[in-house]
């Protein structure tokens, strides 16, 4: 019973540390537990009474492409707090940028993921409380446990917005070299280490869009993994996380571990909000500045479950009919009918009928389609065998990193469409709309043979009105 609780309870803190590549395990006397974090002393941590919401610090380490384990200095790839208060009906998460400009307590200002190279978890800790923060535990987790974890959780269908590409040929800097990676646009299925690759791609990607991509795989992780399959798999989870996590838990008393299990059993049952890290400035060299007041205002979202005015996760009742005033376009949009159809003739082409192809009449006046990779036949293929048809259609949105979308499949019932937000009717048509906070993220709707949607960017950089006028555009080719 104690290693049923144990996993159903951890689910949310156990996604959030594969994310960046490991596992947050809460575990109970007598069962395995995670290693003592490395460096002298303890880290300053707020006391949390039992039960009571908490933030977490995940602390993912730099074992680089090409660079042995322990190679020196090893540096804090990764920086997320995880604020758990399922009464605020959301699971919050905000990633910090590597290159941020902050003052390390004790050693001057360096960018924050210095901190961990010089003083371990200890001054990681301090240095993120220093910025409004306090954190109730502190989880250090390693990549090379990722993609075992990931497998065993039964891969994570993924809305992979554009192409992944790099093979480190020339010109690329044989100095620094990145991570291969080879994964194309679209709604598919990502494994081991290309479920990897795809969370830690740094190439020619900024750490904001790097944070977003990793809070997005996330959000869809724990949508798919559910408890009755971490319970299933809970003897190999935890020999992977036991292996290849750090935390104060490992010390941690049975009453602060029967605590910490109930809030993550009740925080598994609400939704992953993303909280956005504020804007930023350009300091010496490549380090990033905040304003003191941005960022306490990001603080103060992810503590009370994200903005203000967000929607509720819903049952996805009875659809309301959208006011008539809603027009077909929307601010920042223009008419594209003929480029779209001429990038989807060919798609309709090569499917023959088996899949009806529906191309956006409208796109954002800046970017454009990504012809190159971007446009796609495909089949998203299952675990068990079989597939389904598919295509994407790829657009840019014009800043770097920001990709939206259109995809297609015959697989009527995928798991980005489980519990829609809400459903609305507009021009005939039911849409299936899924917010994060107050932005829709995926707009949907469904035919008897297949299903479309039209996916927002990593940041969410389409309004509203842009997704749905998007979404209302969308036209079969050849009417």
């Amino acid at each position: 019973m104690a290693k049923g609780f144990l996993a159903g309870g951890a689910i949310v803190v156990l996604l959030t540390a594969v994310t960046v590549g490991g596992g947050a395990l809460l575990f109970l006397h007598g069962l395995p537990r995670p290693q003592p974090l490395p460096g002298p002393g303890d880290p300053p941590l707020d006391p949390v009474a039992p039960g009571k919401p908490q933030t977490i610090l995940v602390l993912g380490t730099d074992h680089r492409y090409g660079v042995g384990r322990n190679a020196e200095p090893v540096r804090s790839d990764t920086m997320m707090a995880v604020h758990l208060d399922p009464d605020r009906g959301a699971t919050t998460v905000m990633s910090f940028p590597r290159d941020l400009q902050v003052r390390i307590p004790g050693h001057g200002t360096n960018k924050i993921n210095a901190a961990y190279a010089i003083g371990g978890a200890k001054l990681a800790v301090k240095t993120v409380d220093s910025l409004g923060l306090d954190i109730s535990h502190v989880i250090g987790v390693d990549f090379h446990g990722f993609g075992r974890a990931v497998n065993t959780l039964g891969c994570v269908y993924v809305d992979v917005e554009r192409r992944y590409f790099n093979d480190n040929a020339p010109p690329a800097d044989s100095d620094t070299p990145y991570a291969t990676i080879d994964l194309k646009p679209g709604y598919q299925r990502l494994c081991g280490s290309q479920a990897l690759d795809y969370v830690r791609f740094r190439h020619l990607d900024d750490d904001f869009v790097r944070a977003a991509r990793q809070q997005d795989f996330l959000r869809q992780a724990k949508g798919q993994a559910g408890l009755a399959k971490a319970l299933d798999e809970r003897d190999e989870l935890l020999s992977i996380f036991s292996k290849y996590t750090e935390s104060d838990l490992a010390t941690a008393s049975d009453a602060t571990m029967f605590g910490l299990i109930k809030l993550g059993y009740e925080a598994s049952k609400v939704p992953v909000r993303q909280i956005p890290f504020p804007r930023t400035a350009r300091g010496e060299g490549e380090s990033l500045i905040v304003s003191p007041d941005a960022l306490k205002r990001a603080i103060a979202q992810l503590k009370r479950g994200g903005a203000g005015g967000g929607h509720k996760a819903g049952s996805g009742g009875t659809a309301k009919r959208a006011p008539a005033a809603g027009a077909r376009t929307a601010p920042g949009l223009v008419a594209a009918r003929e480029e779209g159809e001429r990038l989807a003739l060919p798609i309709a082409a090569r499917l023959a009928g088996r899949l009806p192809v529906l191309y956006p009449r409208l796109r954002l006046a800046r970017g454009g389609y990504a012809t190159a990779e971007g446009v796609r036949t495909y089949a998203i293929k299952h675990a068990g065998g079989g597939s389904h048809i598919a295509y994407r259609l790829t657009l840019h949105q014009g800043d770097d990193g920001q990709y939206y979308g259109v995809q297609g499949t015959t697989w009527r019932s995928p798991p980005i469409l489980a519990h829609p937000t809400d459903h609305v009717r507009m021009r005939g048509r039911t849409y299936a709309r899924y917010y994060d906070g107050s932005r829709l993220r995926v707009i949907a709707w469904k035919t008897k043979r297949a299903v479309y949607w039209v996916s927002n960017t990593l940041s969410l950089r389409l309004s509203n009105a842009q997704m749905t006028a998007v979404a209302r555009s969308l036209q079969r080719v050849g009417q």
